[in-house]
This record gives C-alpha cells, sequence and structure tokens, in this order.
C-alpha cells in the first residue's frame, strides 16, 4: 500500500460522530476519504485524515503516558517477559500511527463498533472526545 494510498481511507469508518450523536458517514471527494459531518442539516465534509491523526495522536498519547504499564501489560498477556519481545512491543507503541494506517481496518472496526468506542468531533472536524468501552464490573478476574 502507498502512501499516497493509506492517505486517501478513513480509518474510522462508522466510528465517528458530531456532538449530537449524528453519524458522520465516509463519503469520497475526488477520490479522498472525508468525514460528512452533520451541522443542522448540512454536511461539513473534512478530510478523514486529519480526524484520523488527530485520533491516532490522542490514543498514542495516552498509551504513552502510561507505557510502563502497558508494555507489562502485554508481556504477561503474551506469556513473555524477554528484552527481545518487550523492544518489539516499545518499538509498536512508537510506531503506532504507521502500523495501524498500513493496517486493513476491517480486521478491527468491527470490533470497535461492538465495544462503543466512538470519536465526538465538533462541525470543524476536531476531535472533542473519544469514547471508550468500558469494562464490565468484575472483568479484572
Amino acid at each position: 500500500m502507498t502512501d499516497d494510498t493509506i492517505e486517501r481511507q478513513a480509518l474510522f469508518d462508522g466510528l465517528v460522530y458530531n456532538e449530537q450523536g449524528e453519524p458522520a458517514p465516509v463519503r469520497y471527494v475526488g477520490g479522498v476519504a472525508h468525514y460528512a459531518i452533520p451541522d443542522n442539516g448540512f454536511l461539513r465534509h473534512v478530510e478523514a485524515v486529519t480526524v484520523d491523526n488527530a485520533v491516532l495522536a490522542t490514543i498514542k498519547e495516552q498509551i504513552t503516558s502510561m507505557q510502563d504499564e502497558v508494555v507489562r501489560g502485554m508481556l504477561a498477556m503474551i506469556g513473555k517477559d524477554d528484552i527481545f519481545t518487550k523492544a518489539a512491543i516499545d518499538a509498536s507503541i512508537r510506531n503506532l500511527e504507521t502500523n495501524v494506517r498500513r493496517s486493513d481496518p476491517n480486521q478491527w472496526l468491527p470490533w470497535l463498533r461492538l465495544f462503543g468506542f466512538r470519536i465526538i468531533v465538533n462541525v470543524h472536524g476536531e476531535v472533542v472526545r473519544l469514547i471508550y468501552p468500558e469494562q464490565p464490573p468484575g472483568g479484572d478476574d
């Protein structure tokens, strides 16, 4: 997949909503993906790459702020605790944006939808809030 192709796709199709809770569907203008954000009966088209980059930056910032805990959790989850696996996880976090952009969103979008992940944007396409799935009570077992 070329960088140009990557920049033309929408990563979070079906997960973007305006502040009133209305979905912002993906529309293509000149072959470039845009989120069509409802605004009082009008659709404001914002390039998907702009919204997607802001979402990825926010997620990366949140992961990086607790990177040690995330890495420990990943090591425990996969049952390994060696320096090479830790280095691979650290590199994956550093390259989060690139890794997500080069992946196939059809593999993970249904799961994000199913668990309630939402991206709330204002009419200018600025990310206002990310809504993460909540873990059910007693899920730490």
